[in-house]
């Protein structure tokens, strides 16, 4: 299986998705996200495997969210909002192998629900993590709100998307947004000593438990799938188009000015 905008590898069991696109801050357009998907059932299914890994090419992002270049209005692909995002969302919970989330750089919008979606998420001392929806015109319905707020709690949930702000590999380890957060040198040793390991576990038992913990907020596929039909109705919307505009323009957007 070729990819275009991935590297996949197999290293000693552990499956590493890398998302090949740092010249974009490993932002994804609609070809990642079909190319995700089916790099995730591929090494979920893969009997040789026992760990994925979720990575970002480079060391300045692990990814920032949406390609905001292939952004106006609409995406560049399929799905409701032109990205399959319930589909690349349901294939990392779904995929019977844990799915480490290794984060060396930014986790930003989109990269950050994906890191928060893994079952695990390690990493390094240079890693920011955080939301811009709300800043830029744009908002995760589902996992990214919902399912954040079980993992760091309903109040810090909250500020992290309201306030819009910045933290480090630290503060996303002391919120629980991070398993661990290393040394940046470290990083990648510690992210393939957790995936071997993994591999040592039985593979029925991580299966069985990881269906039982997703059984536990099933119920926020429902959430995200109505979600992003009316994050569809916003994209159409000039306050959410204003926040592309002043991107461009390089200036601080008013959404007020469109507000109904």
């Amino acid at each position: 299986m070729k990819f275009e905008d991935l590297i996949y590898e197999i290293r000693n069991g552990v499956a590493w998705i890398i998302i090949n696109r740092p010249d974009k801050m490993n932002a994804f357009r609609g070809t990642t996200c079909d190319e995700l998907i089916k790099a995730l059932y591929k090494a979920g299914y893969d009997k040789d495997v026992g760990c994925i890994v979720l990575a970002g090419a480079g060391d300045r992002a692990f990814c920032t969210g949406g390609d905001q270049s292939a952004h106006d209005g609409n995406y560049d692909g399929r799905g409701t909002v032109g990205l399959p995002m319930e589909e690349l969302h349901t294939a990392i919970r779904d995929v019977p192998k844990p799915v480490i989330a290794r984060v060396q750089g930014y986790a930003i919008g989109g990269g950050n629900v994906l890191a928060t979606i893994c079952d695990l998420t390690i990493c390094s001392e240079k890693a920011i993590f955080g939301q811009v929806g709300p800043k830029m015109g744009s908002v995760d319905p589902g996992y990214g709100t919902a399912f954040l707020a079980r993992v760091v709690g309903e109040k810090k949930a909250r500020e992290i998307w309201y306030m819009c702000r910045r933290y480090s590999g630290k503060e996303a380890e002391a919120m629980g947004l991070a398993n661990l957060c290393v040394p940046h040198e470290e990083l990648d040793a510690e992210v393939q000593k957790w995936g071997e390991e993994l591999c040592e576990r039985s593979p029925t038992a991580i299966a069985i438990a990881k269906r039982s913990f997703n059984m536990d907020t099933a119920h926020q596929a429902g959430i995200a799938g109505m979600g992003m039909y009316a994050l569809k109705l916003y994209y159409d919307t000039e306050e959410s188009r204003e926040g592309v505009k002043a991107l461009q323009e390089k200036r601080k957007p008013e959404f007020r000015k469109y507000a109904k």
